[in-house]
């Protein structure tokens, strides 16, 4: 009998994804225009599932008011982990809404249906196997943890390899059956937590069958902000979006608005409401999610620029990742070197005021083929009043060129210079 219950772990927070994440859970973050975890539910929905349990908790209104009661028809039930102690914990309290051999994902990363249909097909293949897991080749294994796969059967789970002879890595999709509750409760907890991965390495240590299938698929989840950059590039590159194609490698929703002096460089894709100014230049590898604007004589390169984002004009913005309700402008009251901090951004006089009245302002490092900088997630918590602690950031990472002239904090504002932070009040 076919899979038609999965389970979708999005209870995580994604500390390493700060400041983006700090009004929004991690699977809400957006893969090129629109959040991962939507991503997730076409995937599954595609490969035949007819029933979802949401494991939600961090934020969880997000999700729920996003997605609500159903999801392209299907029904989707929500479940609340109150407090996040590792993966295994998080499948243990979605135990009530499952009664049936089921497929479990990981939210935060963007799956195809095809991945999924691979999955199921080896489970039902091998009915005496234990579970089933997607894995996929990366050159980097050592950052996402390894698997070893010997005659589509897996033998060994690395979470932290020293060497670099693995090349296979954990896709974040399984297939169970429901006795892996019984074996989550029997493993021993780590450091507070309960992890689905010790689970399963106890399980093959106990010469239980776990298989694995190899398949093609979008590289691993974003596990920093620039990474984002990555997976849209990726999503952009396959064609996997919603919105209308105008022509080859431009998608544009039909309700945005486009000058007609504007230029799209493809690859982009251009949501809903959206509108780019005259004289303004959007692309290639760019996402524009819902009522961005793009004002006159605006450079929008490399970027992924969420909701309700306002560029000002005559501004080029390079390798960002900005939150929502994010706005840069240029300002001729205050004159800092250097430019705005999202990513490598900048007006062409050098003088910017960036706003952010709802959510903060990330930061993403250019594409290491195109160049060598890189950005640090160096802006200020809104929340805390400070700016971010060293283990907020990139260990490799040292700060670009670009600087945050004036970010809001209610009614703050922290002006930064080099060698010295100042706040004054608003």
């Amino acid at each position: 009998m076919s899979l038609r219950t999965a389970v979708v772990l999005a209870a995580g927070e994604g500390n390493r994804l700060r400041p983006l994440t700090h009004n929004r859970p991690k699977p809400m973050l957006p893969a090129a225009n629109k959040p991962v975890l939507e991503y997730v539910f076409d995937a599954l929905i595609d490969a035949g599932i007819e029933r979802i349990a949401v494991v939600i908790g961090y934020k969880r209104d997000r999700v729920q008011e996003y997605f609500g009661p159903t999801y392209r028809d299907r029904p989707l039930q929500y479940v609340t982990q109150a407090k996040q102690l590792g993966s295994g914990h998080a499948l243990l309290e979605a135990r009530s809404a499952v009664d049936e051999p089921f497929l479990m994902v990981n939210g935060d990363r963007v799956i195809e249906s095809g991945l999924v249909a691979d999955v199921i097909g080896e489970f039902e293949a091998h009915p005496d196997a234990a579970a089933t897991l997607g894995v996929l080749e990366h050159r980097n294994a050592r950052q996402y943890g390894a698997v070893a796969l010997h005659e589509g059967r897996i033998e060994e789970i690395v979470e932290k390899p020293d060497t670099d002879d693995y090349r296979l890595i954990n896709a974040g999709v399984y297939a169970f059956r429901t006795s892996i509750f019984d074996a989550i409760e029997a493993t021993e907890r780590r450091e507070g937590e309960l992890r689905l991965t010790d689970t399963l390495a106890r399980s093959i240590d106990d010469g239980d069958d776990v298989r694995g299938v190899r398949i093609d698929g979008l590289s691993p989840h974003a596990t920093y902000p620039w990474d984002l950059l990555t997976v849209t590039r990726e999503i952009l590159a396959r064609g996997r979006v919603d919105e209308p194609a105008r022509e080859q490698g431009v998608w544009v929703d039909d309700s945005a608005l486009i000058h007609a002096d504007a230029t799209l460089q493809a690859p982009v894709v251009v949501g809903p409401d959206c509108e780019v100014g005259p004289g303004a230049v959007v692309g290639p590898d760019v996402a524009l999610g819902r009522n961005v604007t793009v004002e006159a004589n605006a450079t929008v390169e490399r970027s992924v620029l969420d909701t309700d984002t306002r560029i000002g004009p005559g501004s080029t913005i390079l390798d960002c990742v900005a939150g929502q309700d994010v706005t840069l402008r240029r300002s001729g009251r205050w004159s800092p070197t250097g430019s705005a901090r999202a990513g490598r951004s900048r007006s062409r006089r050098g003088r910017w005021s960036a706003r952010e009245p709802a959510s903060t302002l990330g930061c993403a490092r250019a594409d290491g083929s195109r160049s060598t900088r890189r950005c640090s997630a160096d802006v200020w918590d809104r929340r805390l009043r400070r700016p971010p602690r060293r283990d907020d950031r990139r260990p490799d990472a040292r700060p670009c060129e670009a600087r945050v002239s004036r970010v809001r904090l209610g009614g703050r504002r922290a002006c930064k210079r080099p060698g010295r932070d100042r706040e004054t009040r608003g």
